[in-house]
């Protein structure tokens, strides 16, 4: 059993994002599933971990780090995995980049934020405009913002880093609902990039038994 231990669901982006660091990173770790839909990360346990009720929680190395950035930096920082760029002006260029998802589209659309529209706004597609209202115009702007970066495999070169990794779980839900991606071709190439990378191959949200 790893010490490394990761409360996560298993379509949480934020969570997705953390699994794909870890496995970047080459470490062994175990999963601990936290049920949103049943609530579990509104339980007295799971607020014990992390009082926001959220996920992942992570605890590696005899600390317990909540938000799923600070993870991926704790993780590029202890591990030395080469997220991001050593110079400092291209680093903040790639953390531009990576927040313009996780930061700017992620947090509208969020299982709570979205409970929250349709409870305010009942309709049968109401979930559906929501995402695809924020995502489409999300991916649009990443789109733009790829041409400021040299081609490559990857977004910010040939090897992963945080913007990868923050792209790809907003893709999977950009899949799960209805957006297209045919005007974003470097998103497109960005992502059959990690599709054929192992840590991403196994990180993919794959759904309890």
């Amino acid at each position: 059993m790893s010490d490394i231990r990761l409360f996560d669901y298993w379509r949480s982006s934020a969570s997705y994002r953390v699994r794909i660091a870890l496995n970047l990173a080459g470490l062994d770790y175990e999963t601990v599933p936290v049920d949103l839909l049943d609530r579990a990360h509104k339980s007295p346990e799971h607020l014990e971990r992390n009082p926001q009720g959220l996920v992942p929680v992570l605890d590696i190395d005899g600390q317990r780090l909540t938000q799923s950035l600070a993870m991926v930096e704790y993780i590029d920082e202890t591990r030395k995995a080469g997220f991001l760029p050593a110079d400092p002006a291209e680093r903040a260029r790639v953390r531009a980049l990576a927040y313009a998802v996780a930061v700017d589209v992620h947090p509208v659309c969020n299982l709570g934020v979205v409970a929250h529209v349709a409870n305010l706004a009942p309709g049968d597609t109401v979930r559906e405009d929501w995402m695809r209202h924020f995502i489409a115009p999300g991916l649009a702007a990443f789109e733009k913002l790829l041409a400021g970066f040299p081609p490559a495999r990857f977004c910010a070169g040939d090897a992963p880093g945080l913007a990868d990794i923050c792209l790809i779980p907003q893709l999977y839900n950009a899949h799960r609902w209805g957006v297209s991606l045919d005007d974003f071709p470097r998103i497109r190439a960005v992502e059959a990039a990690c599709a054929q990378h192992p840590a991403f191959d196994a990180a993919k949200p794959t759904k309890p038994e």
